[in-house]
């Protein structure tokens, strides 16, 4: 409740309208009871973490940031508190640590961690797009005493801009002692109506390489033939243009760390390409029996 004190204060400091600090103070106000709110700490604080924020402050959870990138500004119109120090965040004792780094810089951040600055233990959780990775490093680094779940929202800010409802969340609990906390988190992504589905880290990369990364491979592709709407267009035709698009927002960086970073991604690449070779052989043969 602190920091929407300090919000409050910051607003008349800066002497804006009585209206306008009356709808800031009541827009960062907790909608549910303390007994049922946390302390959550992101450690990286780009989209997708700014994108999870909005709704854990509208359902009253505390929250504190560190980055990278220096939002202070950003997080103070939104009502987090941002530490430029990973460490001054692990001695602001946390219920929850957020990992919401890139797949590339998880090793890196979570090895970099003053770990011993934490106060007491603490639920780790990530929200990568793939689950092995972040839980065999968070299982070698982490204090044993820490809780560690392992998360997949299966949605962003484009899919879930109108809501989570029925929006499907994945989640591994891989070292849970205390349940309590578990349980509040989860409930953040179950009071939005989000569908949720707990399956181990392991079919979570098995599935994710057969419809995610296979997804975004086949989108890649279209974009690299560079394929473009026709006078002539079919509605097959269509559908291919529009699954082009969005890969305009998915970065290489995020597409390759799938393939990296999930040991299933390779043998699907390969069934791809032998799927593609066995139609061009399939078409051959009938060219050359027309031919002959």
């Amino acid at each position: 409740m602190h920091h929407n004190l300090i919000f409050c204060l910051l607003e008349l400091i800066s002497q804006k309208p009585y209206s306008l600090i009356v709808l800031n103070c009541l827009k960062h106000q907790p909608t549910m009871s303390c007994s049922k709110s946390l302390k959550i700490g992101f450690v990286g604080f780009g989209t997708f973490g700014q994108f999870l924020a909005n709704t854990m402050i509208k359902q009253g959870h505390t929250l504190t940031a560190t980055s990278r990138t220096d939002y202070s500004q950003l997080c103070l119109q939104m009502g987090v508190h941002f530490f430029r120090d990973v460490a001054a965040l692990l001695e602001a004792d946390m219920d929850v640590i957020l990992l919401c780094t890139s797949i590339w810089s998880l090793s890196e951040v979570v090895g970099s961690m003053p770990l011993a600055c934490l106060k007491r233990p603490t639920l780790f959780v990530d929200v990568l797009l793939v689950k092995e990775h972040p839980r065999n490093l968070l299982l070698r680094v982490l204090p044993k005493e820490s809780d560690i779940l392992c998360t997949h929202p299966m949605f962003g800010p484009v899919s879930g801009k109108n809501g989570w409802r029925n929006l499907t969340f994945m989640y591994d609990r891989v070292r849970i002692k205390d349940e309590a906390t578990c349980s509040k988190f989860l409930q953040i992504f179950a009071t939005e109506g989000c569908k949720m589905v707990e399956m181990s880290c392991e079919a979570h990369d098995r599935a994710a390489a057969k419809s995610q990364f296979i997804t975004h491979t086949i989108r890649r592709t279209l974009a690299e033939m560079d394929i473009k709407s026709t006078p002539i267009d079919t509605k097959g035709f269509q559908a291919l243009v529009q699954l082009k698009e969005p890969v305009t927002w998915c970065s290489f960086d995020l597409y390759s760390g799938l393939f990296v970073y999930n040991r299933f991604a390779r043998q699907e690449l390969e069934n791809l390409e032998q799927a593609l070779h066995k139609v061009k052989e399939m078409l051959v043969q009938r060219m050359d029996e027309v031919q002959n």
